[in-house]
């Protein structure tokens, strides 16, 4: 479904009626408005300010406490995400007054995630902004913030970001571009009516958002219990076991080797970016990154490019089969391999990008199993260096990755019944996928409906008096 279709689907759902008369709004992308409604750029209404450059502001001033300093990062649905904040120091702030943030202003980013929208409802303290963000607050009391909040997260300011932003690989949006924004202006009776009125459906819908995900983040426990559960104790309860020897591993059927992964596959390192290759006769060719290898699957949307050594090209080219694992990520992600199906070929690794290559007579499917049990798990995180919510393991480590060895017709078994029984689930789960992408559509339908006044919601406020 379209968003246009989504529109439609909400201004003819019955639950809420269209205006009773509207009118050209001489804007060819906005069409009609409600008759009464006015157009106004947002400059004549509105006091809109970024920070002017860094002036000379460094990472390593930020303190621990003192006036927070938001960033784009920082925005979290539509608010902000204090504890995350960075801090800063009084003379800092002081330094630039004309972005010092209060209460009930609507910040914008400008420029990376372009576009993304905060609503300042609550203060926790002192204030301000890095360059990437603007502060928009009313003049003259022409709009409610809260209205205008919820117009700039409206398709109709969303196609005016795609036509107004610059940039060939850094995409952004002016303060000009901005501040020349012709917003719809209805009464500030039905501003506050439709803030209330999407404040009251949005939460709703972002309730039953929530619960959706939380059976997703269930499903996705019961799918990583089945697959330990199998891989370390097999298909048959019925089996004697003895002790592992792998204190966090426990017992495991008493016919299973236990190997180090450097005794089954060899894990190869990539290439690096940015070395001289002096006079060698180079070719580019793609290479898989970080950011291709994610969480046991493969993004292959953005590939880049490296030059590299004629000479170095066997070396770090990819083999089908390999177990494609990161070096680093986030803990509950960290070594989760993918086994790469020679997408491109020929197609080069870096070096935070390890290759896992079984020897001769070990599936390929079954190290990439491994690597989503929970003990292999405990392992990375084990044998790695961490900072806050990130960690990274080495190759060193990683060959000592102890790799459960059942017989072969065993290991076959295990690996089909993962892969029928994490087939339901997966579907499961991509079913209820589907039905939060369906409501977002539907909140993000239900919010530039109300806006552009595709609905009036003027005579149904009644019902949200007590979120007002």
């Amino acid at each position: 479904m379209t968003q246009i279709e989504s529109v439609e689907t909400v201004s003819h759902a019955g639950k809420w009626k269209p205006y009773p008369a509207y009118k050209d709004s001489g804007v060819e992308w906005l069409g009609e408005i409600p008759i009464h409604w006015e157009v106004e750029r947002l400059k004549f209404n509105s006091y809109i300010k970024g920070r002017i450059g860094w002036q000379n502001l460094r990472s390593d001033e930020f303190t621990d406490t003192g006036p927070y300093l938001i960033t784009g990062m920082h925005f979290n649905q539509g608010s902000i995400d204090w504890d995350a904040c960075y801090h800063i120091t009084e003379e800092r702030y002081e330094m630039a007054p004309e972005i010092q943030v209060k209460e009930h202003d609507v910040l914008i980013t400008k420029d990376g995630s372009i576009g993304k929208v905060a609503y300042i409802e609550y203060l926790p303290g002192k204030a301000s902004l890095n360059s990437h963000l603007l502060v928009i607050r009313p003049l003259g009391g022409r709009y409610v913030p809260r209205y205008l909040y919820y117009l700039l997260l409206s398709s109709v300011f969303r196609s005016y970001i795609l036509l107004n932003q610059a940039g060939s690989t850094f995409f952004g949006i002016s303060q000009e571009s901005v501040v020349n924004f012709l917003m719809m202006l209805p009464t500030l009776e039905e501003q506050d009516a439709v803030a209330v009125f999407l404040n009251s459906e949005t939460t709703k819908i972002s309730t039953l958002i929530a619960k959706k995900e939380r059976l997703i983040e269930l499903l996705q426990e019961k799918r990583a219990a089945l697959i330990s559960h199998a891989v370390t104790k097999g298909l048959d309860p019925t089996v004697p076991m003895k002790d592992s020897g792998v204190e966090w591993l426990g017992e495991i059927p008493a016919y299973w080797e236990v190997k180090r992964l450097k005794f089954v596959a060899d894990v190869l390192n990539g290439v690096t970016k940015g070395r001289d290759l002096g006079q060698r006769e180079v070719v580019e060719l793609p290479y898989l990154r970080v950011a291709n290898v994610q969480d046991g699957y493969l993004d292959l949307s953005d590939i880049a490019m490296i030059i590299v050594g004629v000479d170095e090209v066997e070396r770090y080219s990819l083999q089908r089969g390999d177990v494609l694992m990161n070096e680093g990520g986030d803990f509950d992600k960290l070594g989760r391999g993918y086994v790469w199906d020679g997408a491109i070929t020929p197609c080069l690794h870096q070096n935070h990008v390890f290759a896992v290559r079984p020897h001769l007579g070990v599936d390929s499917y079954w190290i990439s199993i491994i690597t989503l049990t929970s003990y292999a798990k405990h392992y990375f995180i084990l044998k790695s260096k961490q900072s806050t919510n990130l960690a990274s393991i080495s190759g060193t480590n990683l060959k000592e990755l102890p790799v459960l060895m059942p017989p072969e017709d065993e290991r076959n078994a295990i690996l089909n019944y993962i892969k029928v029984t994490t087939a339901k689930i997966d579907t499961l789960i991509s079913r209820i996928r589907e039905d939060i992408e369906k409501l977002k559509e539907y909140s993000a339908a239900l919010i530039s409906a109300a806006v552009t006044g595709k609905i009036d919601v003027r005579e149904t406020i009644a019902d949200y008096s007590e979120d007002r």
